[in-house]
C-alpha cells in the first residue's frame, strides 16, 4: 500500500520529497511546469469533477464521498475527493483489514475496502488515467502508468459489484440536456461519458482554422460554438467516438463500469449528431 501512498503523494506540488518518491519509483525529474499543466488546468485531481452532475468541484460527489468517512467512524477532511487523499484512505482500509486479528472485524473493513473501492476509486480512475497517459508529459505520463496498473492489480484481487456505482446510476445522461445546458453537460464526463480538456478544444479550433480563445474550458466551448455550431458538433462526435473506443480497452480489468462509460460516450455520441 506504500505505493499507492506514493503515487498519491505525487500529485501535490512537485516539491522535495515528490523528487525523492519519484527518484525510488524511477519516474525521472518531476518537472513543476508538466504538473501546473496536468493537474491544474487539464484534469483536476477531484472525483467530484467527474462523478458529479455538474462536472465542477464539490456538489453531491464529494458529499457522498464524505458520507463514507464518517461512516467509518472518522472526521472527513476538506477535500475528502482530493485523489491523494483518497488513495491514503484506501491505503489505510487494506492495512486496517490486515492487523485486525478478530475475523468478523476484519471481514468488515474488507467490506468497506471493497466498498470504498468500486464505488469512490473505481468508478472515476481508469477514464482518468487513461486520458492522463495521453494529455501527462514525462514523469507525470509515467505516473499516470504505474497507477492505472496498480489500481488493476488491486481490483482484480476484489470480489467484483454487483451493481454499477451510485455515483454512475445517479447522474442524468448528455441527451437529456436542454439546449440552453448544453455547454455544462459537455463539461460534465459522468454525463458525457468523457472528459473534454483544453488541448481537445485547441484540435478542434485547428481544424476550423481558428484559435482558441483564452481562459477557462467553458468559455472557450462558449465561443467555439458561435463561430461555427456544426464544425465543433461534428468534432465532438468524434470526441465521444474516440472515447467510446478507449473504454473498450478498460472493459478486461473494469468490466460494468467500463461499459458504463462507453456507453454513455456512444450515447452522447448520438445525441451530438441529432442536434
Amino acid at each position: 500500500m506504500e505505493l499507492l501512498r506514493a503515487l498519491g503523494a505525487l500529485v501535490e506540488a512537485a516539491g522535495p520529497d515528490q523528487q525523492r518518491i519519484a527518484a525510488v519509483l524511477e519516474l525521472g525529474e518531476l518537472d513543476a511546469a508538466d504538473h501546473t499543466e496536468l493537474f491544474s488546468f487539464a484534469l483536476y485531481p477531484y472525483a467530484s469533477v467527474y462523478l458529479g452532475i455538474e462536472g465542477m468541484l464539490g456538489g453531491e460527489a464529494r458529499d457522498r464521498i464524505a458520507g463514507f468517512w464518517r461512516a467509518l467512524s472518522l472526521v472527513p477532511p476538506d477535500e475528502p475527493d482530493h485523489l491523494a487523499v483518497m488513495l491514503a484512505l484506501y491505503a489505510q482500509l487494506v492495512e486496517r483489514a490486515e492487523a485486525e486479528e478478530d475475523s468478523a472485524l476484519r471481514q468488515a473493513v474488507e467490506h468497506a475496502r471493497a466498498a470504498f473501492f468500486w464505488e469512490h476509486l473505481a468508478s472515476w480512475l481508469p477514464v482518468y488515467l487513461a486520458k492522463a497517459r495521453t494529455a501527462a508529459r514525462g514523469a507525470y505520463a509515467r505516473w499516470a502508468e504505474l497507477l492505472a496498473a496498480a489500481l488493476e492489480r488491486e481490483a482484480a484481487s476484489l470480489p467484483c459489484p454487483v451493481a454499477l456505482p451510485l455515483h454512475l446510476r445517479e447522474v442524468p445522461a448528455f441527451d437529456d440536456a436542454v439546449d440552453d445546458a448544453l455547454v455544462s453537460a459537455l463539461l460534465a464526463p459522468a454525463r458525457t461519458g468523457f472528459i473534454l480538456v483544453r488541448s481537445d478544444l485547441r484540435r478542434i479550433a485547428e481544424s476550423m482554422g481558428i484559435a482558441l480563445r483564452q481562459g477557462e474550458r467553458r468559455y472557450a466551448l462558449d465561443a467555439l460554438l458561435a463561430q461555427d455550431r456544426i464544425a465543433v458538433l461534428s468534432g465532438l462526435v468524434a470526441q465521444a467516438e474516440e472515447a467510446a473506443e478507449a473504454h473498450g480497452a478498460l472493459v478486461a480489468p473494469w468490466g460494468g463500469i467500463a461499459r458504463a462509460w462507453q456507453a454513455r460516450a456512444g450515447a452522447t455520441a448520438a445525441a451530438l449528431r441529432a442536434l
